[in-house]
């Protein structure tokens, strides 16, 4: 550790997943043919309609500064997108437009959390929550459902995990990695736990909202139990509904005081979001959704296709995800294994050896805090989840005990 370097830029990592999609990006570019089953991002482009209205902001030259919480236009297609699709009242004023979800969620951190306050955090989670968290000076506490199979917390897991010192919890749901989604029951279990502690913020992760499959209906927590809206902080953005994971546009909603709080630390980290991106995300929000539904049909598609290969592999115990586009295998009786002449001991040496014998990229679980799984996104095309779990299959069939 360099003294001379801030303290707490060493209690976070880079993230795992965007390491990857670098390192494959990079033996690509050696010409290496790399199936790439690890990225959390749809392999679409964006719709036609939203890069013209980019195309036309520029030619406009729609390319100054904005308000730092966003135009104005596109906060009020947020707050009318939380109506149409939500039930929930929101004002422009009680929304910040930010430079993708991830950014929501680390202003929200910011402007809510303490040094030593204490957020939980449901296991597996994705990768970006605990640094997030830690970059606040607060302590992530994690909380590992007692159902296995769905990782969805109970109010009693929840219950155990809160002390005088809580000050927040996180929900993610669709989630990253598992694909669980909680239902308007489970949310709403967990609302008379948290109704009992008045000083405890939720911050919903809504992201793969869109994405929720087999006629489950989604549900957050500000839908099921309105009385506790006003301490609940809804992240969301355009990125995975759209395939626009690159313009970096999220948005934040929430009580008018933390809305007001987050866009003045945004005044002074980024002034505001892309101008040009904001442009193209109120035409993804207010224009046709048609691509929408053919977007979700074809990741419907690809779940249905990605389960029976993942089942065809021994030693791979995989649950149906609810929604996202990611399977959750757990791999714990392939750790131990002899494969072409080589223990593998942790999911990290797994991915390793797949991603080196079969050029298929893979997410190891620890980043997720699930040491004993691998994550593997849908979000490839058909015939690459094909081939890429083929190679998998024929890989780990060979493996010995």
């Amino acid at each position: 550790m360099d003294p001379s370097l801030a303290r707490r830029t060493f209690l976070v990592d880079p993230s795992p997943t965007l390491t990857l999609d670098a390192e494959v990006k990079a033996l690509k570019a050696q010409g290496k043919k790399i199936i790439n089953l690890g990225v959390g991002e749809p392999d679409f482009e964006t719709p036609d309609f939203i890069r013209e209205a980019a195309i036309k902001a520029i030619r406009d030259g729609f390319t100054r500064y904005t308000p730092s919480e966003g135009i104005l236009s596109l906060r009020e297609a947020v707050a009318q997108k939380f109506k149409r699709d939500n039930g929930l009242d929101y004002s422009p004023e009680d929304v910040v437009i930010t430079c993708g979800a991830k950014h929501a969620l680390y202003n929200v951190a910011q402007a809510l959390f303490n040094p030593g306050d204490e957020v939980i955090v449901p296991a597996p989670y994705w990768v970006t929550y605990p640094p997030q968290i830690k970059l606040a000076g607060a302590i992530p506490v994690y909380a590992s459902a007692k159902d296995s199979a769905r990782h969805i917390l109970s109010p009693e897991d929840l219950e155990s995990k809160i002390t005088p010192r809580t000050r927040g919890l996180i929900l993610n749901s669709p989630s990253n990695p598992t694909g669980a989604v909680y239902s308007k029951e489970e949310l709403s279990r967990l609302a008379e736990v948290l109704r009992a502690r008045p000083d405890i913020w939720i911050i919903s992760d809504d992201i793969y909202e869109k994405l929720v499959y087999d006629g489950q209906k989604f549900h957050n927590i500000a839908m099921v139990a309105p009385d506790l809206k006003e301490r609940t902080a809804i992240c969301h953005g355009v990125s995975k509904t759209y395939s626009m994971t690159g313009w970096r546009v999220g948005f934040l909603a929430g009580p008018r005081a933390l809305a007001k709080t987050v866009a003045r630390v945004q005044s002074q980290m980024t002034s505001n979001p892309c101008s040009i991106a904001q442009v193209a995300g109120l035409a993804a929000l207010t224009g046709p959704q048609d691509r929408v539904d053919e977007m979700f049909r074809v990741f419907e598609s690809r779940r249905g296709l990605i389960l029976r290969l993942l089942a065809k592999i021994d030693g791979f115990a995989t649950t149906a995800p609810e929604g996202a586009f990611y399977c959750f295998p757990n791999v714990s009786r392939v750790l131990g294994a002899t494969v072409r002449g080589s223990v593998v001991a942790t999911s990290d040496q797994l991915a390793s050896l797949l991603l080196k014998e079969c050029e298929v990229a893979t997410i190891p679980g620890a980043g997720f805090g699930a040491p004993q799984a691998l994550r593997f996104s849908y979000a490839a095309s058909a015939e690459d989840i094909e081939e890429g779990l083929g190679r998998v299959s024929a890989l780990l069939g060979a493996a010995r005990t």
